[in-house]
């Protein structure tokens, strides 16, 4: 029968279609032949049916080493759906029990299997080896085979044992690698470590046109998620974070804003991510928040957003999971968030590492800063990294650098200067050093290799860091020069930087403007909008707020404060839920005085016909400070708030703060058993009386009319405390 006829006959009868994409024809005929096959696909270029087609079409059995179970039970729930029968793919692992078990090797040696998925530590167990050899193996795919690297972005050492598996499960068995990221370092060790350097090598372009690629300094993350998210209604996204309490907590937040997000991480019960994987690929969840255990394999072809709440640790990572955005060829945002906090915290995890791994990791995370901070074309960068050359207009503006081109400057001089010092040195240098010499910085280094003399030193203070750094980024990415990541990052020459030495000409490079990269703020308090005040509306608040205070006979500041009323005038509350989100507000002061303030901005915003800025009232979590429940719990059992203090190893100063801004927020403490030991009764009622005709709350104010020598500050904090706490709430 005709081959080719053949494949497409059983590719139209297993997986329903007309035609192969990209190289699957050429590779699925390489393994039929037996040959040793290496598969580099970009995620969405369809690796799987390159083993899944030639194994249902061959005699025997194909192994598929898999990493992740949930891969694996993915994609035998959708073989199983092909082939119309449960004994056609099978996983054999930790998840199985032995009956289970029993059941798969019964299968087996019938010849009903014609895949088996197995995990790395499942393969190197020797009973299961044993059982292998008593079957027919038509391959063995390894499947993510970047494992195998420990330069790659997710290093497993059992993969190194793999081909010592092989080998004893029978002579001449081919394999068919395949990853969807590796540069050219991590090629090199797949086919060094599983001994094919025999193999036909098919290597698809890493281009994703349909990806848009953003970088966003990392301010108010939470409340950028949620917005994107509410404009976004109905679309499929994931969400990765880098720990998994940080997954529970963005997950938490999402729900509470209304939108159906799940947790995944590694710490969930087995049956708990599987689920949670289901009801993603269901649709009964629109967004899942991960850590990097999330994802390997999904076979989802409708997710529309992945955004990287925290920095990812490498490019690879980074290339991997956004690629899981877009995989029908629609639409596919990807957005990371970077902050310098992210980066030192990455750091810090490597100080604890071998020196060899700290060295490599250290590589690897520079290139993810260098992609993040860069002004260049992230498609451009990103192609660059895995080897690909590509001209950034073929980006088309899907990315936020091209959307936004950055100024340009002449590099000519500059150009020069770079390659003849680097030239000069001998080409055994990273770029650290390298600025470090331009920019006159004594260091260990600069001083052992004398380069503290050189002419160069200090020559490019004027231009600044950052210029220099941005230099050197664009004159990798132009191929003047190459860095070996693999060895410490040492930059040399091309003979395109030998011939621009000799030989220079006017061209331009980007001027990089540095991301503005703010530390992470407390997500729990995210509350501030940055909408413009409502002058308008703050005086007709300002007005009820006086009226309130009458009838209560209390003054205006006991019923809200002016930070409070001016932020209803950013976010325009109308419900209960989103007044209790505005600062100073809190649950008992919404609801005793919040009725008329919701009415007032409700009918207001009917009347001037205002697009509120929904996305702006982020409901946070129940406040969990466990310094606020304990302060409360102490001030109930009596306890003498220098003692609390002590105790939880805070200034008095800071005590008096946090019991100020539970008070204010509405919860009522009962504050007499200290302040009846510290200030006389009298002398508490004259403030009493002071702040109950008061027009503010103003401490210093309060001193000046009622005499500094006869009270401290202190004093009156504590005395403003407890009459907001028994007027306010």
């Amino acid at each position: 029968m005709d081959v080719k006829k053949s494949l497409f006959d059983n590719l139209q009868t297993f997986f329903g279609f007309d035609n192969f994409k990209g190289d699957q024809e050429s590779i699925i005929t390489n393994v039929l032949e037996k040959k040793n096959t290496f598969v580099i696909m970009p995620t969405g270029g369809g690796k799987s049916i390159c083993y899944q087609l030639p194994a249902l079409m061959n005699e025997g059995t194909a192994i598929v080493i898999s990493p992740l179970i949930a891969l694996m039970k993915n994609q035998v729930d959708q073989l199983r759906a092909f082939g119309g029968s449960d004994s056609i793919a099978h996983f054999l692992n930790s998840s199985l029990n032995k009956t289970e078990i029993a059941q798969v090797k019964s299968d087996l040696l019938s010849g009903q299997t014609k895949l088996l998925y197995v995990a790395p530590e499942s393969l190197s167990k020797q009973d299961n080896i044993d059982f292998l050899r008593l079957i027919k193996i038509s391959f063995v795919a390894v499947d993510e085979a970047h494992c195998i690297s420990e330069w790659g972005h997710d290093f497993r050492p059992e993969y190194r044992k793999i081909r010592q598996v092989i080998s004893g499960l029978g002579d001449d068995i081919p394999i068919i690698a395949l990853t969807a990221t590796a540069t050219p370092k991590v090629q090199q060790d797949i086919i060094k470590n599983l001994q094919m350097s025999d193999a036909t090598l098919f290597k698809s372009s890493f281009n994703r046109p349909n990806l848009f690629y953003e970088i966003r300094p990392k301010r108010d993350v939470l409340k950028e998620i949620i917005r994107y998210i509410k404009y976004n209604t109905g679309k499929s996204g994931i969400i990765y974070c880098l720990s998994r309490k940080k997954v529970e907590e963005v997950a938490e937040s999402l729900n509470l804003n209304g939108i159906k997000a799940l947790p995944y991480h590694a710490g969930l019960e087995p049956k708990v991510r599987a689920d949670t994987q289901d009801k993603f690929l269901m649709e009964d969840v629109e967004v899942i928040v991960a850590t990097i255990a999330f994802g390997m394999g999904i076979d989802k072809p409708d997710v529309r957003f992945v955004i990287h709440h925290d920095i990812p640790k490498s490019m690879e990572g980074y290339y991997q999971e956004t690629g899981r955005a877009g995989r029908d060829g629609g639409e596919g945002v990807c957005i990371a968030f970077y902050a310098q906090k992210d980066v030192d915290k990455l750091a810090k995890f490597m100080k604890d590492k071998p020196v060899s791994e700290r060295e490599i990791g250290t590589q690897i995370l520079k290139e993810v800063i260098d992609y993040a901070e860069s002004g260049v074309c992230r498609r451009k960068q990103i192609l660059h990294y895995f080897g690909e050359n590509f001209n950034e207009t073929g980006c088309n503006c899907m990315c936020d650098n091209c959307k936004k081109p950055k100024k340009l400057f002449e590099a000519e001089e500059s150009l020069q200067v770079l390659l003849k010092l680097i030239q000069k040195i001998g080409e055994k240098f990273d770029d650290t050093h390298i600025i470090n010499v331009l920019m006159g910085l004594e260091t260990a280094q600069t001083i052992a290799y004398e380069h503290s003399k050189l002419p160069e030193f200090g020559l490019g203070v004027v231009e600044g860091e950052n210029y220099w750094k941005s230099l050197v980024r664009q004159a990798v990415l132009n191929n003047f020069l190459s860095k070996d990541i693999d060895n410490y990052g040492l930059l040399s020459l091309t003979n395109n930087g030998r011939g621009f030495v000799e030989n220079p000409y006017s061209l331009k490079f980007i001027l990089n403007e540095p991301i503005e990269s703010a530390a992470d703020d407390d997500e729990d308090d995210v509350k501030h909008g940055t909408g413009t005040l409502d002058i308008q509306l703050l005086q007709l608040l300002k007005d009820l707020r006086k009226k309130i205070a009458k009838q209560k006979n209390v003054p205006p500041f006991v019923v809200f404060q002016d930070p409070s009323l001016e932020e209803m005038c950013t976010h325009y509350p109308i419900a209960m839920d989103e007044l209790k989100q505005i600062s100073g507000v809190g649950n008992g002061k919404a609801l005793k005085f919040g009725a008329p303030f919701l009415e007032l901005i409700k009918k207001y915003v009917e009347d001037n016909d205002i697009e509120r800025p929904i996305d702006l009232i982020i409901k946070t979590q129940a406040n969990k400070s466990q310094l606020k429940v304990s302060i409360i719990q102490n001030i109930d059992r009596k306890i003498g708030l220098e003692d609390i203090a002590r105790a939880k190893g805070i200034t008095y100063d800071d005590i008096l703060k946090e019991i100020e801004a539970i008070v204010n927020s509405g919860t009522k403490l009962n504050l007499n058993y200290f302040v009846d030991e510290v200030i006389d009764e009298d002398r508490q009622d004259e403030v009493f009386d002071y702040f109950q005709s008061a027009e503010n709350d103003s401490i210093d104010e309060a001193l000046r009319e009622l005499g500094e020598t006869d009270y401290s500050r202190e004093e009156i904090q504590l005395m403003r405390i407890k009459f907001m706490s028994e007027l306010g709430n």
